[in-house]
């Protein structure tokens, strides 16, 4: 069998990836994993089941009442952060400038291409993280 096949049927689906960079960034709870991603409620529960399945994450109990989990990575997740930082510097060489190239640019009021980068905001938790950089 081949190692790169197996790895990417355990984690190669989109929300998978995005699950797992979420959980290195520090974001554990279901809600911030689903804004920072923009899965669908029914898929991120999917991907996070499949995740633990696999056991790539852990989930664990921090409110009894209402009962609440979080996700953490475990040693199989965390073995994964340099994957995903190869793959974010790849995909800004790569990947970026060539879909970037491919889309229809919004106009400025000049009429000339206004490019805006993407913001990213990290959401942070009540309890403190050490997030990985990515």
């Amino acid at each position: 069998m081949c190692g790169i096949a197996d790895a990417l049927e355990l984690i190669g689906e989109r929300w998978s990836l995005l699950v797992l960079r979420e959980l290195a960034l520090g974001a554990t709870r279901f809600n911030d994993i689903r804004h920072n991603t923009g899965a669908p409620r029914e898929t991120l529960t999917a991907r996070l089941r499949a995740l633990e399945d696999a056991g790539v994450i852990a989930r664990r109990q921090y409110s009894a009442h209402p009962p609440r989990d979080e996700y953490l990575l475990t040693g199989a997740g965390q073995a994964l952060v340099p994957v995903l930082r190869s793959l974010r510097k790849w995909g800004e060489q790569y990947a970026t400038p060539l879909l970037r190239d491919q889309r229809q640019p919004p106009l400025a009021a000049s009429g000339r291409p206004a490019w805006k980068e993407p913001a990213i905001a990290v959401v942070t938790s009540d309890r403190p993280s050490a997030p990985a950089r990515l």
